[in-house]
């Protein structure tokens, strides 16, 4: 059993480096609706990979890194706020993915793996892709923590210190689209936001600064991949709502602790 696991584990490791520090900002910005948006276009990825007979998570990847930029410039060209642009991408890429898997005839798409992540399927060979992505997006992460923060915290000031606001915006949207194309196979694409929000938000309630917040985010997603897995693999059930279970669960006896008066 444990063999099964073992890369499952790594993988989900790995993961948490990049997106539970990602989840901060995520949480920080309210940005929950933009991975929302990126994790419902995954269905219309796996529609054209398979339409394109590409490897739909290569597709994945192409498709949230498009609709990335794609977030930016409407923002920057129309006069629509930010929510009601990510309502209509959102739902029209959904839309779209059910219309072509629908038409994609003499065709099986396992959705429910896409969807919710699959654990027997998750190999040492994907640790080949997942780690370089992963530690390309550790590395930004590090080399523009300070921009991101100042960006975060107060973008009129950072504006006033030289900080391109707008270029760590785009940034931060492109970083996001990277983690949750990665962390597809893993998690799934319905519930991968809720690995980038849930530690994160729970890691709040104990840290006084945003880097300790950040450590706390990282330490609470891997036990939350553990207990996930190891529930997933006990009682048989999908791994990925395991592992948001295991991050709820947590986040949940984090609210007993009592506020500073």
């Amino acid at each position: 059993m444990f063999e099964i696991i073992l890369p499952a584990l790594l993988c989900g490791l790995l993961l948490s480096l990049i997106s539970a520090p990602l989840g901060a900002f995520v949480v920080w910005r309210k940005m929950a609706y933009f991975g929302d948006t990126l994790s419902h276009s995954a269905l219309l990825g796996v529609a054209l990979g398979i339409f394109l007979d590409i490897n739909p998570y290569l597709s994945i990847l192409i498709l949230t890194l498009v609709l990335a930029i794609s977030m930016v410039w409407l923002e920057n060209n129309t006069t629509f706020s930010a929510d009601t642009l990510l309502g209509i991408i959102a739902h029209s890429c959904l839309s779209l993915g059910v219309v072509t898997v629908a038409l994609l005839k003499n065709v099986r798409v396992d959705l429910i793996g896409y969807l919710f992540g699959d654990l027997l399927s998750v190999s040492y060979q994907d640790l080949f892709y997942i780690g370089p992505g992963v530690l390309a997006v550790a590395a930004t992460l590090l080399y523009y923590w300070r921009p991101l923060i100042s960006s975060t915290v107060s973008p009129e000031l950072a504006q006033v210190e030289g900080v391109k606001v707008a270029k760590m915006r785009f940034l931060l949207m492109i970083l996001t689209a990277l983690t949750i194309a990665l962390s597809m196979k893993f998690v799934g694409a319905l519930i991968i936001t809720s690995l980038l929000i849930i530690p994160a938000a729970t890691a709040r309630r104990f840290a006084r600064t945003p880097e300790a917040m950040a450590i706390g985010a990282i330490f609470i997603s891997m036990l939350s991949v553990s207990i996930g897995l190891t529930i997933s693999a006990f009682y048989n059930t999908q791994a990925g709502p395991s592992v948001v279970l295991g991050a709820a669960a947590l986040f949940f006896l984090s609210l007993f602790k009592r506020e500073p008066i």
